[in-house]
C-alpha cells in the first residue's frame, strides 16, 4: 500500500514526502484529526517508505520490507495501543529500552502510539524524556483524535501533521473506487459519514443504520410510553469504544435536527440517510430542547470516557433527553 492509497491527504502526504526526500524527517510526528481518517494507516505506509529497499520517498509494497510491515511482523515497527483505559507506563518502558539500540534489520526503527492521548500522567512523563533525548534512529508517531488531551509539552516536541475531515465526493470515490460500491448507496453513505472514511465503512456494514432506526423509533414513541426509554441503552453495545461511537452518531443526529430547524436544508445534514425522519421529528421538538439533548449526549459522551460506570449514563441520559411532542 503506498501514499496513493491514502484518500482525501494530499497535503499532508506531500508534506511527510518532502522531509523524506530532504532527508529531513523529524524524530517525531504527532498526527491529530477526527477519527476514521488514515492517521494509524498514514503511519503504518510512512513507516513502510522509511524502510523500503526499492523505493524512496514512498513503499514498493514488493519489498521483504514491505511486506513484513504490512503482516504486522517487521522487527523494527511497533505499535502501541491503550491496554483497557490507559497506555500504561510499562509499555512505554518497554519502548524506552527497545530505543537504545540499534534497528535490528531497517534504516529506522518507527514506534506508533496510538489514541496517545489515554497516556495516563506517569505514561506520558516517561514519554517526554524520551522526546527530549531523541536517537536518530528511530522516529515516533503519535495518533490522537483528541490533541487537546495531551500535555502540551509532548505536542510541542513533535511535528504536528492535521488531518483533515475527508470531503463527501472523495469518500464516494474510495467506496466506489476500493469497495465495488454501486453510485447511489455510495453517495448515500459518504454525506452521513461526518467526513470520517473510518464511519463510512461503519455504516456500510449497516451497524450504525440499524442502531439510528432503532433509537429514533424509541425516542419518537417516547412521551407516549416513557418506559420504552429503558431500552435505548441496550442500543449502546457491549463495551466503552461501540458506546461512544454510537453517542457520537446519536449527537450528530440531534445536531441535524436542530440545523433542518434552522435552514431546511437537507444538504448540510449529516446523517442524510434518514433525513425524512429527521424532517419530522425536528419539528416536533423546540430547539431549546435540541440543543439541552445535545449537551445531555456530550457530557455522557465525556463521563463514559473517564470511566464513569456506562450502564448508568446511558440509564441516565435516556430520561433526561427531551421527549418529541405528539403527532
Amino acid at each position: 500500500m503506498p501514499f496513493s492509497d491514502i484518500y482525501g491527504q494530499d497535503k499532508q502526504i506531500s508534506v511527510l514526502q518532502s522531509t523524506m526526500k530532504r532527508g529531513r524527517v523529524p524524530h517525531a510526528y504527532l498526527f491529530h484529526g477526527i477519527k476514521g481518517i488514515g492517521k494509524r494507516t498514514t503511519a503504518k505506509i510512512l513507516a513502510k517508505a522509511l524502510n523500503c529497499r526499492e523505493k524512496d520517498g514512498d513503499s514498493c509494497g514488493t519489498c521483504p520490507s514491505c511486506l513484513k510491515i504490512e503482516h504486522d511482523n517487521h522487527p523494527d515497527i511497533v505499535f502501541i495501543e491503550p491496554e483497557g483505559i490507559f497506555i500504561k507506563i510499562d509499555t512505554i518502558r518497554a519502548l524506552q529500552d527497545q530505543i537504545k539500540f540499534r534497528p535490528f534489520e531497517g534504516r529506522k526503527r518507527v514506534f506508533i502510539i496510538v489514541d496517545a492521548e489515554r497516556m495516563n500522567d506517569a505514561s506520558a512523563n516517561a514519554l517526554l524524556k524520551t522526546l527530549e533525548e531523541p536517537k536518530p534512529s528511530n522516529v515516533l508517531i503519535l495518533t490522537t483524535s483528541r490533541v487537546h488531551k495531551l500535555p502540551q509539552t509532548i505536542v510541542s516536541r513533535c511535528q504536528k501533521i492535521r488531518f483533515n475531515p475527508v470531503r463527501p465526493e472523495v469518500i464516494n470515490s474510495f467506496l466506489t473506487d476500493r469497495m465495488s460500491m454501486t453510485e447511489e448507496p455510495a453517495r448515500d453513505i459518504a454525506s452521513s459519514a461526518g467526513g470520517s472514511i473510518g464511519r463510512a465503512l461503519e455504516i456500510r456494514k449497516k451497524s450504525s443504520l440499524d442502531f439510528m432506526n432503532d433509537v429514533i423509533k424509541i425516542l419518537s414513541t417516547a412521551r407516549a410510553v416513557p418506559m420504552s426509554l429503558l431500552f435505548l441503552a441496550d442500543n449502546f453495545g457491549k463495551d466503552r469504544d461501540s458506546t461512544l461511537q454510537r453517542l457520537d452518531i446519536l449527537r450528530g443526529w440531534y445536531r441535524d435536527m436542530l440545523v433542518y430547524r434552522e435552514t431546511h436544508d437537507v444538504n448540510k445534514l449529516i446523517h442524510r440517510d434518514v433525513a425524512d425522519t429527521t424532517k419530522k421529528l425536528s419539528e416536533r421538538m423546540a430547539g431549546a430542547d435540541i440543543l439541552e439533548s445535545i449537551k445531555t449526549i456530550s457530557n455522557t459522551h465525556g463521563a463514559i470516557e473517564r470511566n464513569v460506570n456506562r450502564q448508568l449514563m446511558l440509564e441516565s441520559m435516556a430520561f433526561r433527553l427531551k421527549a418529541f411532542s405528539p403527532v
